[in-house]
């Protein structure tokens, strides 16, 4: 994921939202979303080439979104898929705290990232570059390439409009903040190591590039009374769309 914003705690009809963009290579392979046959409590897409996701929930309500940390000077080719730790997350019978400590041990084996989850009660955040995780109360977060709320133009813009988004029952508020494909103005932007057209490029919320862009945008909604709607939409190498997952249940 390029793109991830969560609303915990603090709207009274949906306690939980979550609201992102997969950005990837056009050329990786991958499943749109669906409940996983060897894994049938999991809600996600799936990564056809290393076998993981970016993004899922479960029929409890466990939920976890990963980013890739930007910076190209620390990875390594050997690391494993950081994909795989979503799936362990959503596997897992671990409350935040014990995901926390084992997030803490074996983070460093793999590229940088961050993932944001919940066990369904409390909600979490670990970032592998510094090392560092924690619980997080009530608020509206938002993560892209580097930390928790760091206040990249599209982390900024996203969450400005996100209370807005939630004001009804549509989804149309959130996907269209999710599709804002506007770049932000150069001397906002950051500096990550790219080239300064890619940051232009990767400064929007929603990316667009021949061989590079979001591939999907996802949204997570969990009601007061403990029902779920999983909405997702995947969009082709153009950024049109190319095929909508919608979904409903009751949280177990």
């Amino acid at each position: 994921m390029c793109l991830v914003l969560v609303v915990w705690q603090v709207h009274s009809q949906y306690p939980c939202v979550v609201a992102a963009n997969r950005d990837e290579f056009h050329a990786r392979a991958a499943a749109a979303a669906a409940w996983w046959p060897d894994h049938p409590g999991i809600l996600a897409g799936r990564d056809l080439e290393a076998g993981g996701t970016w993004l899922g929930i479960t029929r409890g309500g466990r939920f976890a979104a990963l980013t890739n940390f930007r910076d190209s000077r620390q990875r390594r080719v050997d690391a494993p898929s950081r994909g795989a730790l979503v799936t362990s997350l959503l596997e897992s019978g671990d409350s935040v705290a014990q995901s926390l400590t084992h997030l803490r041990e074996v983070g460093g084996d793999y590229n940088g990232f961050n993932v944001i989850f919940s066990d369904g009660r409390k909600l979490g955040i670990y970032e592998s570059v510094p090392g560092v995780g924690r619980e997080l109360g009530p608020g509206i977060y938002g993560l892209s390439n580097h930390l928790l709320d760091t206040p990249w133009p599209k982390v900024l813009k996203a969450k400005s409009r996100l209370e807005a988004g939630l004001a009804g029952t549509d989804t149309a508020p959130l996907l269209e903040l999710l599709r804002d494909d506007r770049p932000a103005p150069d001397e906002e932007l950051p500096r990550t190591g790219v080239s300064l057209e890619w940051e232009r490029l990767l400064s929007s919320a929603f990316v667009r590039a021949s061989d590079y862009g979001t591939r999907c945008s996802t949204i997570i909604r969990i009601d007061s009374r403990g029902r779920a709607y999983f909405d997702e939409w995947s969009w082709n190498s153009v950024g049109t769309d190319s095929g909508r997952i919608s979904l409903q249940f009751e949280l177990e």
